[in-house]
């Protein structure tokens, strides 16, 4: 049988996602799921620019407001937790319309997850000092007879990844290519058109990322963090408190960034955010590239639309 159709727009902050995604769901049966590691925590409304609710009755987000900004959401909960909308949508007739720009969960729904053993700090220092002990090439002839596959891929010389690879092997007693084959196995049953917003001038998209943050500062994102402070035992090390913007505002509060300088810092942060999401991009496959500052921007994702569904 086929495959039924889905579609992932994606880009960096500022890049008019949200607004193409309404217009793409005003057009088409689509039913929108976020793909935004800050939208999943409650009461985190104004920094992560998330819809209000009156646009939320009329274009319902799902896998938002998920968990309280003590929380972590990973993206393997994310993955299962997609999987689990788009089949809930496809069942129903419609089309999942997967929107946002968090490139680590896009990465995750589009190629799976290697289900791979954690870390063991004791394992790798054992083989550390066997390393020290015998050379990291005679490590890579110990690995080239237990796990061919991936010894082949590695230099002699590449400490880091053939102690990882024993490291797997002496833990699970499976060689990485085989977690890998699970990993391609696990591909989304979604016939998937990968949109993405790509802006060829740069410098529109940095004023667009000013306008943006002006835009927080002026709702409240001060006083939205205060509320937070009050509601929720926090730190800055949570992940929700890492969100750009929200740290920001953080470091002001304990006094470690000045008051004067929290629009810069905010400013300076969301471009780097960006930058950090357009090489994401870049090292992505797959995609239909668009540029959303064009004046044709829109007209060319309905096309794609249509041509994708047709």
């Amino acid at each position: 049988m086929a495959l039924p159709p889905a579609i992932l727009l994606v880009g960096p902050t500022a890049s008019g996602k949200t607004a193409l995604a309404f217009e793409l769901a005003t057009r088409f049966p689509c039913d929108i799921v976020s793909v935004d590691s800050a939208q999943v925590f409650r009461d985190m409304n104004v920094g992560t620019a998330k819809p209000d609710a009156a646009t939320l009755a009329r274009f319902p987000h799902r896998l938002i407001d998920l968990i309280t900004p003590e929380q972590r959401y990973s993206a393997a909960q994310f993955r299962a937790d997609a999987l689990r909308e788009m089949a809930s949508i496809a069942a129903a007739g419609r089309i999942p319309l997967l929107v946002g720009g968090t490139m680590l969960y896009v990465k995750a729904l589009r190629e799976g997850l290697a289900d791979l053993p954690q870390a063991d700090a004791a394992l790798r220092a054992a083989i550390d000092a066997e390393a020290a002990a015998r050379g990291w090439p005679a490590l890579h002839a110990e690995l080239a007879t237990l796990d061919p596959e991936t010894a082949a891929r590695l230099k002699p010389t590449d400490a880091q990844r053939i102690q990882r690879a024993l490291e797997v092997l002496r833990l699970s007693g499976r060689s990485l290519g085989s977690f890998f084959a699970e990993q391609a196995a696990s591909l989304p049953p979604f016939r998937l058109l990968n949109l993405a917003l790509v802006p060829e001038d740069r410098s529109l998209l940095h004023r667009r990322i000013e306008q943006r943050f002006d835009a927080m500062l002026n709702a409240g994102l001060v006083e939205e963090v205060l509320l937070l402070r009050e509601k929720y035992r926090l730190d800055a090390d949570l992940p929700s408190m890492r969100c750009v913007g929200y740290r920001q505002v953080w470091d002001m509060l304990e006094g470690t960034l000045p008051r004067a300088e929290l629009r810069d810092r905010g400013v300076f942060a969301t471009r780097q955010f960006a930058k950090r999401q357009l090489t994401w991009l870049r090292s992505m496959d797959a995609l239909t590239v668009v540029d959303p500052l064009a004046a044709d921007a829109s007209a060319r994702v309905l096309a794609a639309v249509e041509r994708h569904l047709a």
